[in-house]
């Protein structure tokens, strides 16, 4: 990344690590006016699944009301540092975002504040700036101690809790469902999606400590959910807009609870602001949230690129392929972060694939980078399909082109992974 472009002195600095607190970031917010003092807000946290529902809510905000300045604040990117702060459905504006950068570099630089704390101070500013009057905030980790609850929402949801992080939130599941439902708050609705008996009580008690009314997503809430290389079909059962069929372009079956429950956080804004259902179904019907199952088609290749990072992403996605009518054969792209459970997540992708290229994602940290060769010798022996190993990405991208020329490349793993292929294949994110 160039030092003239945005973020770039970001990347460049050592504090890039995570320190719990909201100290900072506040600190950060003050010196400019506190910035998130003058936008409303929706607060999306999670394990998996947050950056769709508040993609979801987005364009639904945007569809209710096309001359409400609406903002997005999400993280990792894909591509593009201006990726994570959207105004309007669009990146930020590179002129507003070095702007907002330059004044609150001194204090950022002053204070060691970290890379996402002064990402979201820079966010939040920028928001302010350009006259956004309703913001949707994706929490970044966990949720008690992320920068981003400095935030007062209008109404903030939990999508589900699984294992992730662990060596931040704890390995046990009430330990995590405890800090993602640190964003819940006296008086503000919530709505949790999670069913597991362990992470549900914790999220009920919780929201009783504090006062914040509860709303709850059974496993009743989504029925006969038909997904295709085109989008998911459904039907919503909710405690807010009653029995509805709901399209989105977004694919898979899980993308239907997340659609489930960014209607019902919608809901939950006040009557003044709430969006009308013929909004919530034009925002859902249009919204584009890429790597998340996004299907392209590239010199007669189906390439199918999703940022399934964890067991339960991997798990989420190997459901999707198989209720997909995906061209044969199906030729599997992966990089996947050392930290992560390669060893419990490439099992369930190999099973669905004809053929296995393991790489490494350019982008990648070098710390976390795995060693592909490796995973190969230790999975190779169960695995009843061809693997190869193609540390270069570029040289691995084209050899699974070869593989499957009229058939589906499949490539996931992480965010890097899935980010570097569409930098590759000159496939742009917007």
């Amino acid at each position: 990344m160039k030092d003239d472009q945005p973020g770039a002195w970001l990347f460049a600095r050592p504090t890039g690590g995570i320190r719990w607190g909201l100290e900072r970031t506040q600190e950060l917010l003050a010196g400019v006016g506190d910035p998130h003092r003058r936008f409303r807000s929706l607060h999306v946290g999670g394990t998996n699944g947050k950056g769709s529902v508040s993609a979801l809510c987005d364009a639904a905000l945007r569809a209710a009301d096309p001359s409400r300045v609406v903002g997005l604040y999400t993280s990792p990117h894909l591509v593009s540092f201006d990726e994570r702060i959207r105004i309007g459905g669009r990146p930020v504006e590179r002129e507003l975002l070095l702007a907002c950068e330059a004044r609150l570099r001194p204090a950022i630089e002053r204070t060691g504040a970290t890379f996402f704390e002064a990402t979201t101070a820079i966010a939040f500013l920028c928001f302010a700036e350009a006259g956004v009057e309703m913001a949707v905030v994706e929490v970044g980790l966990g949720g008690r101690l992320d920068s981003t609850n400095v935030i007062t929402p209008e109404a903030c949801a939990v999508t589900n809790i699984t294992r992730d992080h662990t060596e931040y939130l704890g390995e046990a599941l009430e330990e995590i469902a405890f800090e993602k439902a640190g964003i819940f708050k006296p008086g503000i609705p919530a709505v949790v999606a999670e069913t597991e008996p362990r992470a549900l009580d914790v999220l009920r008690r919780r929201a009783e400590e504090v006062g914040a009314p509860l709303t709850e997503l059974d496993a009743d809430a989504v029925a006969d959910v038909v997904p295709s290389l085109e989008g998911t079909v459904f039907e919503l059962e909710s405690p807010r807009w009653g029995s509805r069929e709901v399209h989105t372009r977004l694919v898979g079956e899980h993308q239907a609870r997340n659609a489930a429950v960014a209607a019902e956080l919608l809901g939950q804004l006040p009557r003044a602001i709430r969006p009308s259902w013929e909004a919530v179904e034009a925002g859902f019907a249009s919204v584009r949230w890429p790597g998340r199952l996004q299907v392209e088609r590239v010199r007669g290749t189906t390439w199918v690129f999703d940022v399934a990072h964890n067991e339960a992403g991997v798990a989420s996605l190997a459901a999707a392929l198989d209720r997909l009518r995906l061209p044969r054969p199906v030729v599997l792209v992966t990089a996947i972060l050392n930290d992560k459970g390669w060893m419990e997540m490439l099992p369930p992708l190999l099973s669905r694939s004809d053929a296995a290229v393991l790489t490494v994602a350019p982008s990648s940290p070098e710390p976390r980078r795995w060693d592909p060769a490796g995973a190969a010798a230790r999975i190779g022996d169960s695995s009843s399909i061809p693997i190869r190993v193609i540390p270069d990405f570029a040289a691995a991208l084209q050899r699974a082109e070869t593989l499957a020329p009229h058939g589906t490349i499949l490539v996931t793993g992480s965010v890097h992974t899935v980010g570097d292929a569409l930098r590759e294949l000159g496939i742009p994110v917007f």
